[in-house]
């Protein structure tokens, strides 16, 4: 599992060091503005005094910046050398206040407000940004009540009911106002970073596409939907990266607007990484965050195995992976060249190895319709409780076309026999001390490892438990 920790490694030094656009090549058609050394300011009346601690945004992590003093006055300063990161930032005040504010090229500003009407009562001097994320913020605490009330009415009211009707006219004039509000914002500073901020993270609209029967295309409907999707992003400003739009405008595409299934998640991948190839910051974050998203260690997608591979051997090469060194680079590609030949829907590799009696036996001379491909350590804790309830299935599914094809790893002739012996394992069994024979044929990340393979011998099931290898099978027999 080293390859995806050393990932998250990178992930974390970049939100902890990056500083702005200086590490990365980005769209050269966007003039970049270097950032000024920061000097602001911001005063909160009755606060109190205390220590303020300055926090960053990258993906679903937040970090400590900055922190400083607050007088007596709830006055506090930030002032350094080193220009921060573009992105939205939260000062965590004495009372556990929480107060946003966004940092670009700009980092001289003044911001002056009073505890307990934070946002009605914000003043802001010398940041556009800011004097438009707060007049954003006013209109919806302005308009939560109202908002909150109305989502109520309508859950529990019921479709055909006449008032649903009414209040759902009442949520669509909102969301108007909503968005005239924002193109107001918009107008005033078309260029600033409060509206790329903003305008990605509005999603698209659904469009009006009818059949020929006039009624609505649902399916068209939602694949333009996706197509649409990260079309208000602006990539060419890396900064975005630094706020929560981004992780969740990611997160939603991949985890709900993608079907969970290894081939849509690989072509939804292929269609973000492809927007992204000119913009290196995002294909970094966009190429770790799938990754370690379908770590096979932590999700249940069957065969994630597959979503690894594709993107490892497609964006992680010498040529793509600019975040990571060349050693990195070849342990993460080795890992998923072992991977590679175990997929799902691939046709399982043949192993010949010797069982106890010195002769060579081959998964390919197996004549039983199914083959259970099992791998095994005499010591493992996990192969001790699921090796006695495979005996048990074997000694039910022989006689209907199953055999099974027993791998040992990492043990001795001894242990190996004796492990068959007392757990009366009359299969196939078979050990090579080298592991040649199955080197990059059937990756094994922890013991016990199950494949099942079909017919065809194709591989239809991995990473099962023994309980669940008869339902595989019946999925397959169905199929025929």
């Amino acid at each position: 599992m080293r390859p995806l920790i050393l990932i998250l490694c990178l992930i974390s030094f970049w939100a902890c060091n990056n500083s702005g656009n200086a590490n990365g090549i980005i769209d050269a058609s966007r003039p970049q503005i270097p950032a000024e050394a920061p000097d602001f300011s911001i005063q909160i009346e009755g606060i109190g005094s205390g220590q303020a601690a300055m926090v960053g945004t990258y993906g679903e992590r937040q970090f400590k910046v900055d922190s400083t003093t607050i007088d007596a006055t709830g006055y506090m300063h930030f002032k350094r050398d080193e220009p921060y990161p573009s992105g939205l930032y939260y000062f965590v005040l004495p009372d556990k206040t929480v107060l946003q504010f966004l940092i670009d090229v700009d980092q001289t500003f003044t911001m002056k407000t009073r505890a307990g009407d934070v946002i009605n009562s914000m003043q802001v001097e010398g940041s556009k940004d800011n004097e438009l994320l707060y007049a954003n913020l006013k209109f919806e605490a302005e308009n939560q009540p109202f908002i909150q009330q109305l989502s109520q009415q309508l859950n529990s009211t019921p479709s055909n009911d006449p008032r649903y009707q009414q209040l759902k006219k009442q949520q669509d004039d909102f969301i108007k106002k909503r968005q005239t509000h924002l193109q107001d914002l918009y107008k005033q500073a078309p260029n600033s970073f409060f509206v790329k901020y903003k305008q990605a993270g509005q999603n698209p609209e659904l469009r009006d596409i009818r059949l020929s029967d006039g009624s609505i295309n649902n399916a068209a409907q939602v694949y333009h939907y996706r197509m649409d999707f990260w079309n208000n992003v602006d990539f060419s400003h890396e900064g975005l990266i630094g706020t929560p739009v981004i992780f969740n405008k990611l997160k939603r595409y991949i985890n709900e607007l993608t079907a969970q299934h290894p081939d849509s998640i690989c072509q939804s991948a292929a269609f973000l990484m492809d927007k992204v190839e000119k913009y290196p910051k995002y294909a970094e974050f966009f190429a770790n965050w799938i990754v370690l998203n379908y770590d096979p260690a932590k999700t249940s997608l069957m065969d994630s195995d597959a979503v690894f591979v594709f993107m490892i051997q497609n964006y992680f090469t010498y040529e793509k992976a600019h975040w990571a060194d060349s050693a990195e680079i070849y342990s993460i590609q080795l890992r998923a060249h072992e991977m590679a030949s175990s997929l799902i829907g691939k046709k399982g590799p043949d192993v010949q190895a010797k069982d106890p009696n010195g002769k060579l036996q081959s998964i390919y001379a197996i004549q039983s319709p199914y083959i259970i491909v099992y791998m095994y350590n005499p010591t493992c804790e996990h192969c001790m409780e699921q090796t006695p309830k495979l005996v048990n299935f074997y000694r039910q599914w022989k006689s209907k076309g199953v055999e099974v094809f027993g791998i040992a790893l990492d043990t001795d002739q001894d242990e190996w026999k004796a492990y068959i012996a007392k757990n009366g394992m009359d299969w196939i069994n078979v050990f090579d001390p080298s592991n040649k024979s199955i080197y990059a044929k059937y990756f094994v990340d922890h013991t016990p490892e199950l494949y099942v393979l079909n017919p065809e011998r194709i591989i239809i099931g991995k990473n099962l438990k023994v309980n669940q290898v008869e339902e595989i099978i019946r999925r397959d027999q169905e199929k025929r």
